[in-house]
């Protein structure tokens, strides 16, 4: 009887994880969907750091449609990126009681701001830096291939879009009792050196500078995250005298 059980509660999750990645995926494809009626516009704006397309030059015969597939793709994450987090969350934490869900759909919005923030700060603050910095090296003439260039590109904003994210996961793991705010004011300096690894792997060039225009935002989303989750930890005991 137990067995049976334990047997039925698998597939239950099974079943369940099933559904919830259907819907993530069936978000994905609904916002990639509508990208395609902006995604040459915004390739125009993503070559605009290194001057335009003329700047550029395609050398395979599907490069150009491989790129625009590519911006395709990123826009409709980010498009899809509510509702993709929305059932991750809803998966991994189940049985949430309902001030716990209120919080937890009051945190979808802001996941989606501090992602488009974290694209905003590689659009408008990185690559400025970056690109002329990487193109002019050593005063050697740089043509980069379309597909190279975008692709460098949007791995940028993707994953410093997911590192804006910070402030966010501590809050959820802080309210869930995981971490606390007094641990991570105590580890401040380990975090020091665990944002400047991370500089270190999503910045394109390893020149200081680069490094420390990165360092900063993340730095101070580190001690956002750390004021977020002393702030949890009080709406949680709030809610357990309730």
């Amino acid at each position: 009887m137990s067995d049976n059980s334990l047997e039925m509660s698998y597939l239950e999750h099974i079943n369940e994880l099933r559904k919830r990645l259907f819907r993530a995926l069936l978000a994905l494809i609904i916002g990639v969907l509508l990208s395609f009626i902006f995604s040459t516009f915004a390739i125009n704006l993503l070559v605009i750091p290194i001057g335009g397309l003329d700047k550029l030059q395609a050398i395979e015969v599907t490069e150009s449609i491989s790129v625009y597939m590519r911006v395709a793709l990123l826009s409709g994450f980010i498009l899809a990126f509510p509702v993709i987090l929305f059932e991750i969350l809803a998966f991994i934490l189940p049985g949430l009681k309902k001030s716990e869900k209120k919080w937890l759909l009051l945190a979808l919005p802001f996941a989606t701001i501090l992602f488009v923030g974290g694209v905003t700060f590689t659009y408008f603050v990185m690559l400025p830096a970056a690109v002329p910095f990487l193109v002019n090296f050593l005063g050697v003439q740089t043509i980069p291939s379309l597909n190279n260039y975008i692709k460098f590109v949007t791995n940028m904003m993707f994953w410093i879009g997911i590192s804006f994210e910070m402030p966010l996961l501590i809050f959820i793991l802080a309210k869930f009792g995981v971490v606390s705010g007094k641990m991570l004011l105590k580890q401040w300096r380990i975090a020091v050196v665990v944002i400047a690894v991370i500089a270190a792997v999503v910045s394109p060039t390893v020149d200081p500078v680069n490094m420390g225009l990165l360092m900063l935002p993340l730095f101070a989303l580190y001690i956002l995250s750390v004021l977020l989750a002393f702030t949890a930890k009080k709406n949680t005991k709030k809610s357990d005298e309730l």
